[in-house]
């Protein structure tokens, strides 16, 4: 579902309860176009979201974790300076339309009393926050900044008069009258969700679509049915997250219109929260980690190229007998080998003196030639010992490389910093000059619990897989690892687990490994004391031995339970 007018109304409301009359503490804009405000409100902090974002812009309390920049973006300065300790008036909605007014009021340096206004616009692509002085209408700044070049109806830019977007000449649900109401339905030619969204302002697809069919459910009470939606919304939401097998929807009640798996959420942040945090932080990791998702490609492509020339290297090394027969032959019959001649035939006796021709240097004595062939064939042979070494490091690379790729499929914004720190030190990222580099802290492994009770920590990042399996873990816990398939390290911490537990702890290795789509993913496990790392390996690279094999099917939904806040 998108975030819709009606969806707005809900969630203004429930923000205003919570959040109206709070103070601002914390300030911060971690992601380019997305503000946290941190607000404490009735004894408790609350971080509001203000998202927006192209794909997914919202208003929201949210739990999410981020990091910083390490230079705060000019908005964000902006909003420190008219809003930090600012109060938090009041919340309200255009109309129905996704334009939303935060109200604060905060003294200047003089001790005067200013009023500042907020405002999120979630229009798709156009999506914006403005920070706006009341007094004078005047725009203060803008998380984007348009100019008229960009839209000829309003620029959005510093020192401008804030213009609001045009608004549509449709009616507002919740204000309108009854008797304009039963006049639009009488005079609809059919009563579907197209008509519904070109008539009344703020109704996205879904929300059109349950209204048309609780109206058409019940033709005769079309009022009643139109009465009772609205004040439901108003009153009684019931945040349901709606699960098909192609798509995800969230809606502010249960809509009877939408099958699938149904799970209602005790708040509407809170199903914001379940819906996007997965989407939108793939999407960030995208963003902020493109630079390094396409080193690492590059990197493994080079790689597998190389491990391709290397084999053929390697096949062509087993000619080597090839020379050194050619040169014990030459040898064993000098006296037949006419001087100047480009080849000679001779009786071959490793194949019951089956007549052999052997290609000859004219310009070289027959001892001479002779001693070519042994030249060739010993360096042959010496190349097989450096061919199948340097296979042996490049099939580590690649499984590291892969490793890596697999951890950034899976990572949070949070994470890549970590991973971008231990690729600067295994050499594959650049250090850049003049930039001063924040240091980044150590990321902590994922937890989780067993049904059982037990504690499961899963590697997120190569670094951390190091440290999870060679010094947080005791010798007896029981370590998982995807067989043979670049994946997370996992460590049971019980030496004798339950095979309930173990198998969550195989479906947690499998699905934080390369093949977490697939099917029927092998998943070795055995004690940590069995689990070495090789002197000069890269990180997460272990050997491990006396392990069994279980073998398990991934499935995302079933993790859920055991995920540790």
């Amino acid at each position: 579902m998108s975030f819709d007018g009606v969806f707005t109304h809900t969630i203004t409301n429930e923000l205003s309860e919570q959040l109206v009359s709070g103070r601002i503490s914390k300030i911060h804009q971690p992601y380019e176009n997305e503000v946290v405000l941190v607000i404490r409100s009735k004894g408790k902090n609350h971080k509001l979201l203000l998202s927006a974002h192209p794909s997914y812009a919202r208003i929201q309390l949210t739990e999410m974790t981020y990091a910083n920049p390490d230079v705060p973006p000019n908005f964000v300065m902006m909003l420190r300076k008219f809003l930090d300790g600012a109060i938090l008036e009041s919340i309200e909605q255009v109309d129905n339309d996704r334009i939303i007014h935060f109200s604060f009021t905060k003294r200047d340096e003089l001790g005067d009393l200013q009023n500042i206004v907020l405002i999120v616009e979630l229009m798709g692509r156009h999506s914006t926050i403005v920070l706006m002085n009341q007094e004078t209408g005047k725009i203060l700044d803008t998380i984007k900044h348009i100019g008229s070049s960009q839209n000829s109806y309003r620029s959005l830019l510093p020192g401008v008069d804030y213009l609001a977007p045009p608004a549509k000449d449709q009616h507002n649900p919740f204000q309108v009258s009854k008797e304009k109401v039963f006049e639009l339905l009488s005079i609809a030619d059919e009563l579907n969700a197209s008509y519904l969204q070109q008539t009344f302002q703020g109704l996205g697809r879904d929300t059109a679509e349950e209204l048309a069919y609780r109206l058409n459910e019940q033709p005769g009470r079309k009022i009643p049915v139109w009465e009772a939606f609205w004040q439901e919304l108003v009153e009684h939401p019931t945040p349901t997250l709606t699960r098909t097998e192609k798509k995800e929807f969230f809606t502010p009640l249960t809509y009877h219109s939408l099958s699938g798996e149904k799970e209602v959420f005790s708040s509407l942040s809170e199903l914001l929260d379940a819906f996007y945090s997965g989407k939108a932080e793939k999407d960030r990791v995208k963003q902020q980690g493109g630079e390094l998702i396409r080193k690492i490609e590059n990197e493994l492509k080079k790689n597998q190229t190389k491990l391709s020339k290397l084999k053929k290297t390697l096949d062509d090394t087993e000619n080597a007998e090839f020379y050194r027969r050619n040169g014990e032959l030459l040898t064993t019959f000098m006296t037949q080998v006419p001087k100047g001649a480009d080849k000679v035939t001779l009786d071959n006796y490793y194949e019951e003196n089956q007549p052999i021709d052997i290609k000859l240097r004219p310009s070289l004595t027959p001892n001479q030639n002779a001693q070519k062939y042994f030249q060739k064939y010993q360096k042959l042979k010496n190349a097989v010992r450096v061919v199948q070494t340097q296979i042996e490091q490049t099939e580590q690379e690649i499984i590291y490389l892969e490793s890596v790729l697999s951890q950034l499929e899976l990572a949070s914004p949070i994470d890549l910093g970590v991973i971008r720190e231990e690729l600067l030190n295994q050499g594959y990222v650049k250090k850049q000059k003049n930039k001063k580099q924040k240091k980044e802290q150590p990321s902590k492994p994922e937890v989780f619990l067993s049904s059982d009770g037990d504690t499961i920590l899963v590697g997120r990042n190569n670094l951390q897989n190091d440290q999870l399996t060679l010094r947080t873990a005791k010798k007896t816990d029981i370590w998982l690892h995807a067989k043979d398939i670049p994946g997370s390290h996992v460590i049971i911490k019980n030496p004798e687990p339950s095979e309930k537990t173990l198998y969550e702890a195989a479906l947690l290795a499998a699905y934080y490994s390369k093949f977490r789509l697939s099917a029927q993913v092998p998943v070795d496990y055995v004690q940590v004391k069995h689990v070495h790392k090789p002197n000069g390996a890269k990180p997460g690279y272990v050997i491990y031995e006396n392990q069994k094999t279980l073998y398990v099917t991934p499935d995302e939904d079933s993790l859920q339970p055991l995920k540790q806040t």
